[in-house]
């Protein structure tokens, strides 16, 4: 179980592949939010502040107010398909 986040999140990761801190360290929280939704779950964005907060410490709200443009961009570059 990844401290620093819930049960439910905790599921979601698993059915995502991802079920340990080092994991979502080295994936990163976007590559994370997509596997999880790859793996069929309904993740939010609050979701995804969830994870770069266990990432970087920071408490979800400053990561939704600071980190949330970076963290948008980097999503929708990943989820482009390859041109």
């Amino acid at each position: 179980m990844i401290e620093g986040i819930g049960l439910k999140s905790n599921e979601m990761l698993a059915k995502g592949g991802i079920t340990s801190r080092e994991q979502l360290l080295k994936i990163g929280s976007v590559q994370a939010f997509l596997m999880v939704k790859a793996a069929g779950c309904n993740a939010s964005l609050n979701f995804l502040w969830g994870l770069e907060s266990v990432i970087t410490g920071q408490h979800w709200r400053e990561v939704a107010k600071h980190s949330r443009a970076a963290l948008l961009l980097e999503l929708e570059e990943r989820s482009q398909p390859n041109r």
